[in-house]
């Protein structure tokens, strides 16, 4: 693993990590991460990803974990920021691999990003994995009971007396910055979520979209539906899509949840299947 810092819009700092197979890469992969979710959190997947041959890279978004450098008072970032970030690794993994497949494997807010990327066209392959809409009327019905408390109360005025969100001292999703938490607040009070909230630039950017994408849609997830999958990969409108139902049982276990998928315990499973589904893209691209 090889740490690096990365520079992005806005001359922010973007802590990255890389991961190198051994030999040449078969392939490039990005990890997108979920929101209030640290890099480290995936590293046991990307150590395994570049032992089967795939050049890794993971990244933590502007004011987050080894990418925050400043207290979050008065910290500018919003949703839009983070995508640059995202771009500005996919960027970097780019200029690595050369002209290997690039794919990204995003875990929920890590899958919600990618139709606003500036470098859709080098994507090959998006495998998201417990991701949807935010859209509170499609969060899990435990989910559903407090959200609007969330996000009606607890969000504005906790934001409003810190600055920015201190989820961490409430034990809610992580520290935010303001700009970050206020728009995906107002992204998951709207039926249509991002592309509804943001309007036609963001509808457009979407519909523009053309690498295929598999959705991993986890049946005990505690606080995505698959009603929530199904509206977000319809915001992929023209590309190739389609959502894989997953249950606990499935893979013998009597648990995955919204996190679950990158614990190690997975490997001959889970993580064996999305290595499969990267090799599916490959395929597909390859075949006239």
């Amino acid at each position: 693993m090889q740490p690096c810092h990365l520079t992005s819009t806005g001359a922010a700092i973007i802590a990255a990590r890389f991961y190198e197979p051994l030999g040449a890469p078969k392939a490039a992969v990005v990890i997108g991460g979920a929101m209030g979710v640290k890099q480290d959190y995936y590293a046991a997947f990307a150590q395994w990803l570049a032992s089967q041959g795939y050049l890794v890279a993971s990244f933590d978004y502007r004011g987050m974990g080894d990418s925050q450098h400043r207290h979050l008072r008065g910290f500018h970032a919003d949703l839009f920021s983070w995508t640059d970030d995202f771009d500005t690794v996919i960027a970097a993994i780019a200029e690595r691999a050369g002209e290997v497949p690039l794919y990204l494997i995003g875990h929920s807010l890590g899958a919600q990003l990618p139709g606003l990327l500036k470098h859709r066209d080098r994507i090959d392959g998006l495998v998201s994995v417990a991701a949807g809409s935010g859209y509170w009327r499609d969060n899990a019905p435990q989910l559903k009971r407090i959200v609007l408390y969330f996000w009606h109360v607890l969000v504005p005025v906790a934001t409003a007396l810190c600055g920015y969100f201190p989820g961490r001292r409430i034990g809610k999703v992580g520290n935010l910055p303001r700009g970050v938490i206020l728009q995906w607040r107002r992204w998951c009070l709207h039926p249509r979520y991002h592309v509804g909230a943001e309007g036609a630039p963001v509808r457009e950017k979407f519909e523009a979209a053309r690498f295929p994408l598999v959705a991993l849609s986890i049946t005990d997830d505690e606080l995505m539906t698959e009603r929530g999958t199904r509206v977000l990969v319809d915001c992929y409108a023209n590309a190739p899509r389609r959502i894989e139902r997953i249950a606990p049982a499935d893979v013998q276990a009597q648990r995955i949840g919204h996190f679950g998928f990158f614990r190690d315990q997975f490997q001959s499973s889970l993580w064996a299947r999305t290595v499969a589904l990267l090799q599916g893209f490959q395929v597909v691209q390859e075949t006239p």
